[in-house]
């Protein structure tokens, strides 16, 4: 894992669906805004460090509500720190995060935008921007983040898939494969296969094959499966398997993995979001 400091806050790398969000981000934001007040000089206006101590509250509560999955009230905590500090990039981060939970999909890529604008050099970062990119159809914009992704991390599939995905609407099924970045070495189980799956030269039998690779323990198991259930109903989706992808999407969207050590709850609030939109889909 690769960190990579962001105004004093310390950002860890890792591929798409492994990085462990809110320890490390809860951890990083209180370094964030309480080392400015340590760093303040006798005198320093008394309103400045009430203002801070406002924000480390309300961060508090943005952490508090966000463990509870209570998006709304974690979006309004946000909305407090932006009052606060307006100029605060890790805000719109949290917002364009806390945004896509709450299917808001336009309003998180505006906050996601905002939060490049205000930090420039984190762009080449930013899948969830990328995300939510797709969920709100700017696909043409999806695919230029995933490829710009692709500089800063070149062995991810999910990053590859997702670029994919984000083409597919424009050019097909099979242009988009034939342009796909090129993975050769994601070591997680079963993300190879997942990825020769949408390059055509795998089946949805070999990726679930692969899940078992090894004799897993049952927690290995499940996170594994997590993966390719989520890519599997992705993929049956874009190939126009209705049936096949719901039954797919519904899996990974299962309530008990949510708090699974060994899948990003972020990547599965893509699941459960995913699942909401079906099921709407289906009212309609």
């Amino acid at each position: 894992m690769k960190c990579l400091s962001n105004r004093g806050m310390g950002i860890c790398y890792a591929p798409i669906s492994t990085i462990m969000f809110p320890l490390v981000l809860h951890m990083s934001c209180v370094l964030c805004w309480t080392i400015p007040l340590a760093a303040q000089p006798n005198g320093q206006d008394s309103g400045d460090q009430k203002a801070e101590a406002q924000v480390a509250q309300w961060m508090d509560r943005f952490t508090e509500h966000s463990r509870q999955r209570q998006f709304d009230k974690a979006l309004a905590a946000l909305d407090q720190i932006e009052k606060l500090n307006k100029d605060r990039a890790l805000t719109f981060y949290l917002r364009g995060r806390t945004q896509f939970q709450r299917a808001a999909f336009k309003e998180s890529v505006a906050d996601f935008d905002q939060y490049v604008k205000l930090e420039p050099r984190v762009e080449s970062r930013q899948w969830e921007r990328g995300i939510s990119m797709y969920y709100a159809r700017q696909y043409k914009r999806g695919a230029e983040q995933f490829e710009l992704y692709q500089t800063y991390h070149n062995q991810d599939v999910e990053n590859s898939v997702w670029r994919f995905l984000c083409m597919t609407p424009a050019v097909g099924v099979e242009k988009a494969r034939e342009v796909m970045l090129p993975i050769e070495n994601d070591p997680r189980i079963p993300m190879m296969k997942i990825f020769e799956l949408y390059r055509g030269t795998a089946t949805p039998a070999d990726v679930l094959k692969d899940v078992g690779r090894g004799d897993p323990n049952p927690n290995v198991r499940a996170a594994r499966s997590f993966y390719a259930h989520l890519y599997l109903g992705l993929f049956y989706e874009v190939t126009k398997n209705s049936d096949k992808a719901r039954k797919y999407i519904e899996l990974a969207a299962k309530p008990n993995l949510v708090n699974h050590p060994g899948i990003n709850s972020y990547m599965w609030d893509v699941a459960r979001v995913h699942w909401d939109q079906m099921q709407q889909a289906k009212k309609r």
